[in-house]
C-alpha cells in the first residue's frame, strides 16, 4: 500500500510544483495577466488539442474497444453532470454554477487518471485508459460546453450558440479528428508526429503554471466554500456511488480500477482554460483544481485499497 501512495504522490507531486511555480513566478513579476491570457488561449486553441489527438492516434483500439465499459462511462458522466447540476442549483450562486458544476464532474483523466492507470496495470492500462480517455474528454467537453454556455456573461445560451460552441470546441475538434486516423491506422510524417509531440508537451506545465498565476489567497478565501463544496462532490461525492454502480453491473479487476481511478481523478486543468476563455470564474475553477489535486492523494489511494482488500481488482 505505501508503494501505491508513493504512485499516486509522484503523478500529483509535479502538478502541485508546477502550479507553485506559476504564482512564484507571478509574485516575481516574470509573467502578467496578459501572459496567462495568451497562454491559456495557446492551450486551448493549439497544444492541448495536438495532446489529444496524438493520444488518440497511438491507442491500441484493438485491444482497448469494450462497448459495455464505454457505455457505461459515458452514461456515469452524464449522472454525474445532471447531479452536480441539481446539486449546484441548491449550494452555488447563478454566476458561478458553470464553474462549479464543471469542476464537480469533469477528471483530469487525460493526464493523472492515464498515468495511474498506466503505472497499475502496464500495457493494457495504458491502451484501456487511452481510448477510455478520448471517450470521457469527448464526453466531458460537449457538457462543459453546454454547461458553460446556460451560465457564462460572455455565451450565447440559445440551442444554435451552445451547438456552435460545441462543434468549435478545439478539444472536441482534435479528439474527432483522431479517430479516422487511429481506427484505420493511417499513417503519419515521423517529423510531424515529432514536431507534434514537441507542441503538446508544453500543455500541462503551461496550463499549470496558468494556474498557478491565477491562485492567491484573496481568490482562495472568496471563492473558499464554494471551492470546497465542489471538491468534496468531486472527489467522494460522485466517485462511491458510481463505482458501487459499476460493481454492481460486475465490472471487476482491471476494468473496475481503472473505472475508479477516472471517477477519483482530480479536476481538469482544461477546466480553467475553458473558464478563462469564456469569461467565468476562473479563480474559483484554480482554486478546484488545487484542492482536488490533494485530495486525490488520500482518495486514490483508500478507494484502491478498498477494492484490493475486497479482491475486486
Amino acid at each position: 500500500m505505501f508503494d501505491l501512495f508513493i504512485q499516486t504522490l509522484g503523478v500529483t507531486a509535479p502538478v502541485f510544483a508546477m502550479m507553485f511555480l506559476g504564482l512564484l513566478l507571478r509574485r516575481l513579476e516574470w509573467i502578467d495577466t496578459a501572459f496567462v491570457s495568451t497562454a491559456s488561449s495557446l492551450v486551448f486553441r493549439g497544444t492541448m488539442p495536438t495532446l489529444l489527438f496524438l493520444s488518440i492516434l497511438r491507442a491500441d483500439l484493438s485491444m482497448a474497444l469494450a462497448p459495455a465499459l464505454l457505455g457505461y462511462f459515458c452514461l456515469a458522466s452524464v449522472a454525474s453532470f445532471l447531479l452536480a447540476w441539481g446539486w449546484a442549483l441548491w449550494r452555488c450562486p447563478r454566476a458561478d454554477r458553470g464553474v462549479y458544476v464543471q469542476g464537480a464532474f469533469r477528471g483530469n483523466n487525460g493526464i493523472i487518471g492515464l498515468a495511474l492507470a498506466a503505472s497499475l496495470y502496464g500495457e493494457i492500462g495504458l491502451s484501456l485508459g487511452s481510448v477510455l480517455a478520448g471517450v470521457a474528454i469527448l464526453c466531458y467537453n460537449v457538457l462543459a460546453s453546454v454547461i458553460l454556455a446556460l451560465y457564462s456573461p460572455a455565451a450565447s445560451s440559445d440551442v444554435r450558440s451552445i451547438l456552435r460552441s460545441i462543434v468549435r470546441n478545439p478539444l472536441i475538434i482534435g479528439i474527432v479528428l483522431a479517430i479516422p486516423f487511429a481506427y484505420w491506422r493511417i499513417p503519419l510524417p515521423e517529423w510531424l508526429l515529432e514536431s507534434g509531440d514537441y507542441f503538446a508537451q508544453m500543455t500541462l506545465p503551461l496550463a499549470l503554471i496558468c494556474i498557478g498565476a491565477t491562485l492567491s489567497l484573496r481568490g482562495l478565501r472568496d471563492s473558499g466554500r464554494v471551492a470546497l463544496s465542489c471538491s468534496l462532490l468531486k472527489m467522494f461525492g460522485l466517485p462511491l456511488p458510481l463505482t458501487l454502480v459499476a460493481w454492481w453491473l460486475g465490472f471487476r479487476g482491471a476494468e473496475l480500477g481503472i473505472l475508479f481511478l477516472y471517477f477519483a481523478c482530480p479536476t481538469a486543468a482544461a477546466s480553467f482554460v475553458m473558464a478563462k476563455a469564456v469569461g467565468s470564474n476562473h479563480q474559483l475553477a484554480a482554486a478546484v483544481i488545487a484542492i482536488t489535486t490533494l485530495m486525490a492523494v488520500v482518495n486514490s489511494n483508500l478507494g484502491l485499497f478498498i477494492l484490493q482488500w475486497g479482491g475486486w481488482i
